[in-house]
């Protein structure tokens, strides 16, 4: 088509001219052409994008045994910063830092057992992950045309998290709890779980260049964990490991364990299931930040060499 076209142009221009003279003018106007489109390149090739570093706030989800069905209706604060090294225009390595405010109630869901069975948790989150980033353009914030890409990002982080709840206005936190018998001398058999869990995130991006060195940066994250936990319910009832007070009154733990009292009677009796254990919990964040580019410029050599 380009060719056809600048065949059309010639013919016009030069209809009069001698055969010669035209091929000349065609000659030069290619080699021209691809002159420019060469030093273009060069030009390109010369400005190196290193990477980025970069910040970013938005919102956190749970999902787990008290939102089974991944409803998206309880969003709290999430934050993270990251340096990303490219390897190549197109592969990038990424280590972040992310903070992540995570929390439901059986109140939130439509399940009638749910809401009687009435558990709730909160807790924080602190990662610390590993990612490869893959841009599906070739990205140099330095040219028109080429300062947007959409980008995917799979890693393995570690992370902490320690759930807690309110009885009476106050906050305790579950996991030295035991709630489901861990660490009784009734359930010998179960230990505490770890508050530090291995997370496997997966992103979906998209970064645009505002200038040569700020990007503008959307990206949703969702994270499967090694964790049943994040919310302190993963297996039965346990009510005979918790015994009463001196004065005779149930404990915390006791109360906080089985808080099916509190929409009518108990439903938390010993063995009857608290939760899945056959699903592990995970988490999801939508973030919009800045980046800011680092990048080098190497000056081509007379002969096109660097």
């Amino acid at each position: 088509m380009i060719v056809f076209k600048i065949g059309v142009i010639l013919r016009i221009q030069y209809a009069n001219m001698p055969v010669k003279f035209i091929l000349r003018k065609t000659l030069t106007f290619l080699l021209t052409t691809l002159a420019l489109q060469k030093a273009d390149a060069q030009l390109m090739e010369s400005f190196r994008h290193l990477g980025e570093v970069g910040v970013a706030v938005g919102a956190a989800h749970y999902f787990g045994d008290l939102n089974p069905d991944l409803r998206v209706n309880r969003p709290k604060m999430a934050a993270g910063v990251f340096y990303r090294r490219q390897l190549s225009e197109y592969i990038g390595l990424r280590i972040s830092g992310d903070f992540a405010m995570l929390g439901y109630s059986d109140m939130y869901s439509n399940n009638p057992v749910q809401r009687r069975r009435n558990l709730s948790f909160n807790t924080n989150v602190w990662e610390l992950a590993l990612a490869g980033d893959f841009n599906f353009f070739k990205f140099n914030p330095t040219f028109e045309g080429y300062n947007y890409t959409p980008y995917v990002g799979l890693g393995i982080g570690v992370f902490s998290f320690d759930p807690y709840a309110y009885l009476n206005g106050q906050k305790y936190y579950l996991r030295p709890l035991g709630t489901e018998g861990q660490g009784s001398a009734a359930y010998p058999n179960l230990k505490p779980y770890s508050p530090i869990a291995i997370s496997i995130p997966f992103t979906l991006g998209f970064k645009y260049a505002i200038s040569e060195r700020m990007n503008y940066f959307a990206e949703l994250t969702y994270r499967f964990t090694s964790t049943d936990y994040l919310d302190d319910v993963s297996g039965n009832y346990a009510p005979d490991a918790f015994s009463p007070l001196p004065d005779g009154s149930p404990s915390p733990a006791f109360l906080l364990q089985d808080r099916s009292y509190e929409t009518g009677s108990r439903i938390g009796t010993k063995g009857v299931q608290r939760g899945n254990s056959t699903r592990k919990d995970s988490f999801v964040t939508l973030k919009v930040g800045v980046s800011f580019n680092l990048q080098s410029y190497k000056c081509p050599s007379p002969n096109g060499k660097n």
